[in-house]
Order: C-alpha cells, then structure tokens, then sequence
C-alpha cells in the first residue's frame, strides 16, 4: 500500500512538469499545422484565407524543397561516415601511449567547442578561400590553380566543415568505449595469433558496436537542424546545390511566406521522426546484444 501511494503521490507532484511540457511542446506544433493549411501574409491580410494542402503541393512541386530534402540526406550520410570511420582510427590512435597524448588530446577535441558560425568563418576565409586561403597557398605551390571550393563544390564543402566540428565528438565517445576494453582479451587475440585486421575485426568493432550507436544517433539530431554554416558560407548557392530542409524553411520564412515554411517545417518533423524511428530501432538492435 505503501508503495502504491509513494507512485501516486510521485505522478502528481511530476503532473505540472509534465502537463507543461506538453503544452509547451503541442502548442506551437498546432499553430504550424494550422498555419501550414493557410495562405498568411501580415502585410497583406485582405489575401489570407483556408488553401488546404496547397502549401504541401506548393513544396512537393517546388525545385528547392525537393532538393533540399535530397542534400539533407547526402549531408547527413556523409558526415556520419566521415565521422564514425575517422572518429574510429583517431580513437585508436589515441589510445596507443605516445608522449604528449594529453596535449594531442585536446587539439584533437577542440574544434568541437569552436561555434558553428565561427568555424565556418575559419574555412570560409581562412582555409577555402580561392585568393588567401591555406588551400590555395598550398595549391599555388604545387603549381595548380586554387579551387573556388564553396563555388565549385558547395555542398562538399558544408560536409568537410560539418565534419570537422562533430569528428571531435565521435573521437571522445569511441575513445571512451576503447578505453574500457579489457586489455586481457587484447593479449589472449595476440597469443592466439590474430593479426591486427582480425583483432579489430571480431573484438574492437563489436565492442564499439554501442558507441558508434550513440554516435550515430546524437549527431543525426543535430545534423538534421545544421543551418549557420551553409548560411555564412554559401547562402545555399549556388541555386540550389547547398541548401537543405532547415534552410529553406527559414528562407520561406524570410520571404514571408509563412504557410509554405509551415508546410515545409511540418514535413520536416515527419522526416526527423522517420529517420529517429529508424535510428531507435538499430540502437535497440545494439543494445539487445
């Protein structure tokens, strides 16, 4: 009885935390659903009204949404790969003893604390730039002409950029997950004959399997919403080529078009939900070994 009265008293003092949680969550959820189904323009009221699913016709048709669904996809695929398979031989680099480990370290980790807007500053003027930049002057040097790079290959150039910020993170969550592999079994693969490859193979890989997991699922959180760095560096030009959903939505959003951003913030729910139920599954996958 005791413990039956404890839960009940526990669900009513967590009843306000919850109850607000959700209204804060399912309000602004309804006005972009209602919004998405109405033609809103402040500056032009008399013109408002009830369109239906025209704003959704008006994006599935749209040249910019559809490809900025498909750029989502390549540049969250690519910095997950990017990430997840460097992340893996930094981490296994740095779990070897070598002098100055700590020092390596934190270089290796600090661009994770650099902003999102800064660090694309960094490369946008600093490293890419086809006049100063470090590519250039090493380019200039071999005796090849410097590459416009966020001309030539914008979207490209977002994914080395994005990926330079979260390698970090992968590096410190997969060196953490190293760390506590028993030493004991490396020495029973090594008396046993395993080479390098098989060791990582059938010992390392498997019990990284969880870490790449969580990896894998807290970048595509944040990389799903990415938006300072294609908007300091290309503006998500040329055309179309860099632009992705968080992008277009806010340009919609600047264009003051406001049931189209709602649409297109609507689908993208969808869209980060599907990906999120995906994700959950192959994290309980991981986690049911």
């Amino acid at each position: 009885m005791a413990t039956q009265q404890t839960r009940s008293l526990a669900r009513i003092m967590m009843a306000p935390s919850v109850i607000m949680l959700f209204i804060w969550m399912i309000v602004p959820l309804v006005a972009t659903l209602w919004l998405s189904f109405q033609r809103y323009n402040p500056a032009n009221p008399a013109r408002n009204g009830f369109v239906g699913f025209s704003n959704y016709l008006l994006a599935f048709n749209d040249p910019a949404f559809s490809q900025s669904i498909i750029n989502t996809l390549i540049l969250v695929v690519s910095v997950l790969l990017i990430t997840v398979i460097g992340g893996i031989m930094l981490a296994m680099l740095l779990d070897q003893p070598v002098w100055g480990q700590g020092i390596v370290r934190i270089l290796i980790i600090s661009p994770f604390f650099v902003m999102p807007p800064v660090a694309a500053l960094i490369w946008k003027n600093m490293i890419m730039s086809p006049d100063y930049g470090v590519f250039a002057s090493i380019a200039r040097s071999l005796g090849f002409t410097p590459i416009a790079w966020l001309t030539s290959y914008p979207l490209f150039s977002i994914i080395i950029i994005v990926a330079w910020q979260w390698l970090p993170f992968a590096t410190l969550i997969l060196l953490t997950a190293l760390q506590s592999l028993d030493g004991e079994q490396k020495e029973a693969a090594e008396m046993d004959g395993a080479g390098f490859f098989s060791r990582f193979w059938y010992l390392v890989l498997p019990h990284l399997a969880r870490a790449i997991t969580v990896v894998v699922l807290i970048q595509t959180i944040f990389l799903l919403s990415i938006y300072a760095e294609i908007f300091v560096t290309t503006g998500g030009g040329p055309g179309y080529a860099s632009v992705n959903l968080p992008f277009q939505i806010a340009k919609s959003v600047a264009d003051v078009r406001y049931g189209l951003a709602s649409a297109g913030g609507i689908l993208a729910v969808i869209f980060a939900n599907i990906v999120a139920v995906f994700l959950m599954r192959a994290v309980g996958k991981n986690l049911d070994r």
